[in-house]
């Protein structure tokens, strides 16, 4: 009996240590803990005010971008990074986007994507392959470098929207097999600068128009030409931070284009297609660009053009080319900026580069039928094509990853028929040398110096020459621009005009720069070091700048104007870089300013730069609201001849001298005014010029010397008396041109390409051609330099 009580007890006793028994004391439910509630993605109505595409309706960047953070916060599919400061100060700023297992292995897959761009890490093969099985698909798509193409700004809210919320099979693989990294703009100040503009002539004569500003603070629409020289912070923020970091398969740039060709241009491209690009990434160009056509058309989209427009000649727009992956370039017909257009069919091109918007064709095989075009339809196309995008890279991310090992692998082995090495002696100039390199080692290339004096070619180089060895990852980046081009011979059709590329020809840093850069065919027999960084070196200041003494009088410094005209041109926004970043100080004139006269009282030196004289006489049209119509006009140029006649130094670069000679009445004649391209032509050129040493302009050049020719005059003097060449191009034409293509060079063998004519008491100074190219013809920046300071 006490045996059993005692069980009874211990058993009681458990029950007890359990908990209460119900029968004993009521259970207080406890509610069940539920996780918090996840936030709201937040639409893009709900922080824009408007869905992306609606007609006359865009914003600034700091509401963009309140945007981007927002969802961010709410989606575990997309984190936000800001990448640093844009030239005005802007937030730069990425968004990557992946299911949530992978944006918590971010880093795991960076190293993995790091090991197959530069496959010498691997010991095994085995390895190799399992990078390839674990690997990402990583895409970069940028959107927005060229701010009047509106769509491109709110084309990655609508795409980041979709990406944040949609469940479907489709956008599930997306983000479990791409890593998404999306730059809703390479431009953000320029989203900033035209949607207050657009707003601000919203229901006027001047809706739709482009801002009487540069989009770019310096470059304008030439910012996507930065891609190898990295001249603005907005490029090397991307390269730095992106392109070098995450090594991207694909890269996706999204723009647009006019609104009477084709509704959407996607690649392949048309030729000539740059030689040091390997084929196996032309062939991935072509396939994923016909893909996501096939894609959208089987969506009812129409007016898709394919190898049209657009050739693959310049690195200058093309950085992945030569780092392992392809470019995709889509190109969206525009509307107004934000405002609807009505296109009737008719009214469409009669004949576009490469097809008929008109027929039928292999690359054109649905026409637009015209109608009203809008911004939701350029949003529509764009979003759609980088979904389209998306989900090929999804589906193919083994065969993206095992191309793009494959092209770093043969990178590494090296080409055949490339040379071994190029080899770049240490002492030349050194700012010139500085950048070349700088240029080089930011584009991920091995630099390495010779530990002995070795002899190339029979000339003895010193240790500590510098070494471009052609067997590494990015060998096709380096030979691209080290290498002189030679630009294929195209006609429109045999014996007939020529074809136009779409951009320039010639891209031979070292020309440029006035740097010697030799390939070295075989190998060298000389130890290298690892790879260096090249030395940093400043620009110095080549003006004084003029101070006032306590009476108010001007010192020596040369007090220079630089024009700026509201039909802006990328040419002024180059010379101010150029100009800043060589702390040369000027002042900025409008065509206000000129016409009120009375220069000389401000200026010492005005400098107009490349502009046609069309231009700068009639500048922008009258439906443009004051101070912005039009130009200099009669008043403004009889106000620079009297600036000259009173002693002043007037600087005319490129057709600027055009100008130049008409409106001051120069003795002096344009042999190319009025010829055509059939009679002479080079697209974007490098030209042999030979220089006068003895006059001031040329001080400290050599006697030959590279120099950039696209577009411009060349002169015959009709009066010696007062006017003086101070270049020429060579009177042989076989020896003119160093680089690019040149049509007909005997046009312009021996005439004069740099000219001083003396009015008054003053001058004018004709440059035929830009001396500060793009920022990159460092070898003819003294010229323009010296130009400033003739007296």
């Amino acid at each position: 009996m006490a045996k059993r009580m005692g069980g009874a007890l211990l058993a009681l006793a458990v029950v007890l240590a359990a908990g209460p028994l119900t029968a004993q004391r009521p259970r207080t439910q406890q509610p069940a803990r539920r996780p918090p509630p996840a936030p709201t993605i937040p639409t893009p109505r709900s922080v824009l005010g408007f869905e992306p595409g609606e007609d006359r309706k865009l914003a600034e960047w700091p509401v963009l971008v309140r945007y981007f953070q927002a969802l961010a916060r709410a989606s575990d599919r997309v984190d936000y990074r800001e990448l640093g400061k844009t030239t005005l100060g802007a937030p730069f700023v990425a968004l990557v986007i992946s299911s949530p297992q992978n944006l918590r292995q971010l880093d795991r897959y960076r190293q993995i994507n790091a090991s197959l761009a530069d496959p010498r890490g691997f010991r095994t093969s085995r390895a190799a392959r399992e990078a390839v099985r674990n690997g990402k698909t990583i895409v970069l798509i940028t959107s927005s470098i060229h701010s009047t193409e509106v769509g491109g700004h709110l084309t990655p809210v609508s795409l980041a929207y979709r990406l944040a919320t949609d469940t479907s099979a489709a956008t599930r693989a997306i983000l479990n097999d791409v890593i998404l990294w999306l730059v809703p703009s390479l431009n953000p100040d320029g989203v900033t600068i035209v949607t207050k503009w657009y707003n601000r002539t919203l229901g006027t004569s001047a809706e739709g128009t482009s801002p009487p500003e540069l989009y770019h603070h310096y470059t304008g629409h030439d910012n996507n030409r930065d891609w190898y020289a990295f001249t603005q912070v907005e490029t090397r923020i991307t390269v730095d931070s992106l392109h070098n970091v995450w090594h991207p398969q694909i890269v996706h740039d999204i723009h647009q284009m006019g609104s009477e060709g084709a509704r959407l241009f996607l690649p392949p491209y048309l030729d000539p297609v740059e030689p040091n690009v390997d084929p196996l990434l032309v062939d991935g160009v072509n396939a994923l660009g016909t893909a996501m056509t096939w894609e959208l058309g089987g969506q009812g989209k129409t007016g898709i053009s394919i190898n049209a427009t657009y050739d693959a000649w310049t690195p200058a727009r093309a950085y992945q080319h030569y780092h392992g992956g392809v470019r995709i370039l889509s190109e969206t017909a525009s509307g107004d900026l934000a405002s609807p257009v009505d296109i009737p069919f008719d009214r469409l091109q009669t004949r576009a580069r490469g097809f008929n918007p008109h027929e039928r064709s292999w690359n054109f095989t649905n026409p637009w039928r015209g109608g009203r075009w809008t911004l939701r339809d350029i949003v529509g196309y764009q979003t759609d094509a980088a979904y389209a995008l998306l989900l090929h890279a999804a589906k193919q991310r083994e065969r993206w990853l095992a191309n793009f090992l494959t092209v770093e692998t043969r990178a590494v082995r090296g080409w055949r028929d490339w040379p071994y090495a190029y080899v770049i002696p240490a002492r030349q100039d050194s700012i010139a040398l500085s950048t070349l390199l700088g240029i080089l080692h930011r584009g991920g290339v091995e630099i390495r110096t010779a530990q002995q004096p070795f002899t190339l070619h029979g000339q003895r180089q010193p240790a500590g020459t510098y070494v471009i060895v052609l067997r590494q990852p990015y060998a096709a980046f380096a030979k691209t621009l080290l290498e002189v081009q030679r630009y294929p011979d195209r006609r429109l059709y045999p014996g007939g005009p020529p074809e136009r590329p779409y951009d320039v020809t010639a891209h031979t840093l070292p020309l440029l720069m006035g740097i010697t850069a030799t390939a070295a065919t075989d190998s060298l027999r000389v130890p290298l070091s690892a790879p260096v960084a090249p030395r940093i070196v400043a620009p110095v200041p080549p003006l004084r700048v003029a101070e006032r003494g306590t009476g108010g009088e001007v010192g020596e410094g040369r007090r220079v104007g630089l024009y700026k005209s509201y039909d802006a041109t990328m040419d002024e926004g180059w010379t101010r870089w150029v100009f800043d970043t060589w702390k040369v100080p000027y002042t900025t004139l409008v065509d206000s300013v000129v016409r009120a006269g009375r220069l000389n009282e401000r200026f010492d030196v005005i400098v107009l730069p490349d502009q046609s004289p069309r231009e700068i006489l009639e500048g922008l049209a009258a439906r443009y609201p004051a101070p912005f119509a039009g130009g200099l006009g009669s008043e403004g140029s009889e106000a620079l001849r009297q600036f000259v006649l009173d002693g002043g130094t007037l600087v005319a670069l490129n057709e600027a001298s055009r100008f130049a000679v008409q409106a001051l009445l120069l003795p002096v004649r344009n042999v190319l005014e009025a010829v055509t391209d059939e009679d002479f032509y080079a697209p974007g050129s490098i030209f042999r010029l030979e220089l006068d040493t003895t006059h001031a302009a040329a001080r400290g050049q050599q006697r030959e010397t590279p120099a950039w020719f696209q577009g411009g005059p060349a002169f015959e003097i009709l009066d010696t008396s007062v006017a003086r060449v101070v270049g020429k191009w060579p009177d042989d034409p076989s020896r003119l041109l160093l680089s690019g293509w040149v049509l007909h060079p005997e046009r312009v063998a021996g005439k004069a390409a740099l000219v001083e004519v003396r009015l008054g008491t003053g001058r004018v100074v004709l440059f035929g051609f830009r001396p500060q190219y793009r920022g990159q013809s460092l070898v003819t920046y003294p010229l323009l330099f010296n130009s400033l300071q003739l007296r």
